[in-house]
């Protein structure tokens, strides 16, 4: 049986949630675990998974993995549910952490129905909200994404919330039998 991870902590935060207007960023909640997984599977294509997740994947994850995270002093990945009031609509984080250069790679997925229409949205509130996670919490200096370049709607949203673009490698990923560039954006904390 696996347990839950609802009202879990991480240990390497002083403040667990984290709140703008309506929506908040709270540890990732085993509840949402089948919708996240859901919206995985939708999203696919710009996501570093190779094959649709079953439940059973999605359970051995959190047990595997996830609850493990919460106990760690500097853990690999700070993984948060992203909320609208109390429902959860996303989820992301701080993955790829490297503690020693203090930087790590931002991850987020939203409900695959707000994509169209709530895209600008909901990727500038959780910017927001990962950044005082990131950079007023943990005082890392950087914060990156890896982007597949297959939505270039998502750039602007980046760069007008003060994220530059990096670099881009050519050719990185391949995707429906095509080769893609990945970019990269980031952002320095200038409040250190």
């Amino acid at each position: 049986m696996v347990k839950t991870a609802n009202n879990q902590e991480y240990k390497t935060l002083k403040k667990q949630a984290f709140k703008f207007n309506r929506y908040s960023l709270v540890p990732i909640r085993f509840e949402d675990r089948y919708d996240i997984m859901k919206w995985r599977n939708e999203q696919i294509d710009h996501l570093r998974q190779n094959s649709p997740l079953k439940e059973e994947d999605q359970d051995k994850y959190f047990e595997g993995v996830i609850f493990k995270l919460f106990a760690q002093d500097e853990p690999e990945q700070i993984l948060f549910s992203y909320l609208e009031d109390a429902r959860c609509i996303g989820y992301g984080g701080l993955v790829h952490i490297n503690w020693t250069d203090r930087n790590a790679e931002l991850s987020f997925i939203m409900d695959t129905f707000f994509e169209k229409d709530f895209f600008r949205l909901h990727w500038t509130n959780y910017l927001h909200l990962i950044e005082k996670v990131g950079f007023q919490q943990l005082k890392l200096h950087k914060l990156s994404t890896y982007a597949y370049d297959i939505r270039p709607h998502l750039y602007p949203i980046l760069e007008d919330c003060g994220f530059y673009k990096e670099t881009t490698l050519k050719e990185q990923v391949l995707i429906h039998n095509e080769f893609i560039d990945v970019v990269i954006h980031s952002k320095t904390n200038r409040n250190e």
